[in-house]
């Protein structure tokens, strides 16, 4: 269990604080709410560039890093479809230093044409590296498209193409960060040994000043139920050929996510799950082979995918992928393979806690797709799941008509 405190600033900042008397170290973490999903079609990778601009020095301070490093302390971040997250750590005497950055660069970020121009850059090579010059690395830039038409997670949190990060002029870099790095768009998450008191005085201190954004409101489409199968076929230069299933599942907050999340560990957990047990090991078909989904906020994708042995036709491959799932969807699986899937989350979930930073993060997640108090129900929510439920989620999530199909086919 959790214990935790939350508190609202007039500007719309939320703050939850955790006491955590075991550690010498704080951890403070702000999630704002935009990702990749928030972005406009003609110029998608903007959020994952901005994350990258966060760390060039806002009005007060020209270098985060350095003062940070200067009294011990730690920090990151990342970019999703969904959220955009900043962690650090220091030692609890100098919290008011992390206070004093993560405040200044929310109020003040230091825009220039130097370092914009050095920052696109970064990522235009990023994305060179990482989806062009790597094998399979294009995987996304296919299978998002093939399988959303409508929904913005029909691309890659690195962009659609490098022409739409060359294209971010400061105009586009201001605006983004006016609408989305506001404190009533952010949510802050504070672990460590401190007093309630103390915390809220420094946030009030340091982000009460801070005016709200107002124009941060969501417009997001929906994506229309898929009621055909979807295929592409594509080669390139890879050793072996891949398949990608994809199938909608439902969003974060629908209590089938739980379901569907242990149906992938039934799947593809290990050693002895069922894709790894019958597909890699016994009738040797794949070198690998992975059951997995993306954790989308908004409706997303189950994805199954593997790399094919020389020599097997790809499509004797996915025929034998196709049975495993029709085992799910028509015998009950065995009490005991439930029973060993949902004790492997729930370690996974109490060893999450232990570290502050996880914490952290956890709560200001759980706060935003609806409350903080869901950490603490997260394990029970894994514990009801019943027999009769994984076969009917099973049922509703592996149809042809559900899913988009990439062939990835090494050239001849």
């Amino acid at each position: 269990m959790i214990d935790f405190k939350k508190f609202e600033l007039d500007n719309g900042l939320k703050i939850i604080f955790n006491k955590d008397e075991t550690t010498p170290v704080v951890s403070l973490n702000i999630l704002y709410n935009v990702g990749a999903k928030d972005e406009n079609p003609k110029q998608t990778g903007l959020a994952h560039l901005f994350e990258h601009l966060m760390f060039t020095g806002s009005v007060n301070i020209p270098n985060y890093d350095n003062p940070l490093e200067k009294v011990g302390g730690k920090n990151n971040a990342f970019t999703n479809n969904d959220i955009t997250n900043f962690y650090l750590t220091v030692p609890k005497q100098n919290i008011e230093t992390a206070f004093w950055l993560e405040s200044d660069r929310m109020n003040q970020l230091a825009f220039s044409q130097k370092k914009l121009d050095i920052q696109k850059n970064v990522v235009i090579e990023e994305f060179k590296e990482t989806c062009l010059n790597q094998p399979y690395g294009d995987i996304w830039l296919l299978l998002r498209p093939l399988a959303y038409k409508i929904h913005p997670y029909q691309w890659a949190t690195i962009g659609k193409k490098i022409s739409h990060i060359q294209s971010v002029d400061m105009q586009d870099a201001k605006a983004f960060f006016k609408k989305y790095y506001c404190p009533d768009n952010a949510i802050m998450t504070i672990t460590g040994n401190l007093e309630f008191e103390y915390v809220k005085n420094l946030s009030e201190k340091w982000f009460g000043p801070i005016k709200k954004g107002g124009n941060n409101k969501k417009n997001i489409p929906a994506e229309p139920k898929q009621t055909k199968a979807r295929r592409l076929a594509v080669e390139s230069d890879v050793p072996f050929d891949a398949i990608y299933k994809a199938y909608k599942m439902c969003n974060r907050t629908d209590k089938k996510f739980y379901t569907t999340d242990l149906i992938s560990d039934i799947l593809s957990n290990g050693r002895s799950s069922r894709l790894y047990k019958q597909l890699v090991k016994k009738q040797k078909l794949f070198s690998d082979i992975d059951a997995y989904h993306l954790g989308s906020i908004d409706k997303g994708l189950f994805v199954i995918s593997g790399k094919i042995i020389k020599g097997v036709k790809i499509e004797k491959a996915e025929e034998s992928v196709n049975k495993e799932l029709d085992k799910i969807k028509q015998n009950f699986v065995k009490e005991q393979e439930l029973n060993k899937v949902k004790n492997k989350i729930e370690s996974t979930l109490i060893f999450s806690e232990i570290n502050g930073t996880n914490r952290a993060m956890n709560l200001a997640f759980a706060e935003l797709i609806d409350d903080a108090s869901l950490v603490n129900k997260e394990i029970d929510n894994y514990r009801k799941v019943t027999l009769k439920q994984i076969k009917e989620q099973a049922n509703l999530l592996f149809n042809e008509t559900n899913c988009s199909t990439l062939y990835y086919l090494a050239k001849k």
